[in-house]
């Protein structure tokens, strides 16, 4: 569980973990370099014989998350984003619902809270099984709180891009994505909270030049990415985030930008995803920086 300040919230998350029952686990909570750490539930998670990390400086979610997970012990590995919280019977019943399937990741459903009603998720994001590689081409359709996948697969993937301040899940699982299926548990086993002013997705500007950065790594690696279905489906995704980006872009005088959206199409045009890449990098330099967790 990667925390980025969050006093407020933090406690409820971990705790909602300390409280899991019917299965054995290791808890490991990194603090990415707050301001202020929750010191007090932090010593819970001692008492309880689990783990406490500290970044020295903020890295982002991704990185903290792949800290904790070179930690782990176990043969699963599962995320929890320190504003939501599981229900006490997540991890057994999850790890039941992927044994049965036999399958090496999975996700449950989910309860879904927006600045503290409760809502339904926007249909692009709402979860599912099965092969996820073309709805994850769009939007993320996997919830990092939910997730449970073997060890070997995550390590296998290279874990999270440390590159990416945010869009770091949808980077991560579309690459899992492309080559494996997912479980489904329709139990509903994890709260999630959205809308406030903290979340990275509201703090950082211009968020899908992360997700246009990932699509060109896939299109640069061979494998299961490559088939000439999948290929299509990425360049089509690609322009239409590249067009959304150029757009909003001259909306707002950023001329640089919308040169760099018609230089990466270009690129990509004449079969040069390396060079296309490359230019893309230098969209991920346009806006200041935030990290946090």
């Amino acid at each position: 569980m990667p925390v980025f300040n969050r006093r407020e919230v933090a406690p409820r998350a971990i705790r909602s973990v300390l409280g899991q029952s019917g299965v054995d686990f290791e808890l490991i909570v990194v603090d990415d370099a707050s301001d202020r750490p929750a010191e007090e539930v932090y010593e819970e998670v001692r008492e309880a014989g689990h783990s406490v990390l500290y970044q020295s400086h903020n890295c982002g979610p991704g990185a903290a998350r792949n800290l904790g997970a070179s930690r782990a012990r176990g043969d699963w590995l599962a995320f929890l984003d320190s504003d939501d919280y599981w229900l006490e019977s997540k991890l057994a019943t999850h790890l039941e619902s992927l044994r049965r399937s036999g399958l090496s990741i999975g996700q449950t459903e989910e309860i879904w809270y927006r600045e503290g009603e409760r809502v339904n998720p926007p249909k692009a994001h709402k979860i599912s099984g099965g092969d996820l590689f073309r709805r994850s081409l769009r939007a993320v359709c996997v919830s990092s709180s939910s997730v449970v996948l073997k060890r070997s697969l995550f390590e296998s993937h290279g874990g999270f891009d440390e590159s990416f301040f945010v869009c770091e899940d949808y980077d991560l699982w579309l690459r899992v994505a492309a080559v494996h299926p997912f479980d489904f548990c329709p139990e509903p086993l994890v709260v999630k909270h959205g809308g406030h002013e903290d979340q990275l997705s509201r703090a950082l500007p211009a968020m899908d030049r992360f997700r246009i950065v990932s699509l060109l790594k896939g299109l640069n690696q061979e494998g299961a990415w490559q088939t000439p279905e999948r290929v299509e489906a990425i360049r089509s995704e690609l322009h239409r985030k590249l067009r959304i980006l150029s757009k909003g872009s001259a909306k707002r005088g950023l001329d640089r930008v919308v040169s760099l959206c018609a230089e990466v199409v270009a690129a990509v045009g004449r079969d040069d995803v390396a060079g296309a890449l490359e230019l893309a990098r230098e969209l991920l330099l346009m806006w200041p920086a935030r990290t946090g967790s």
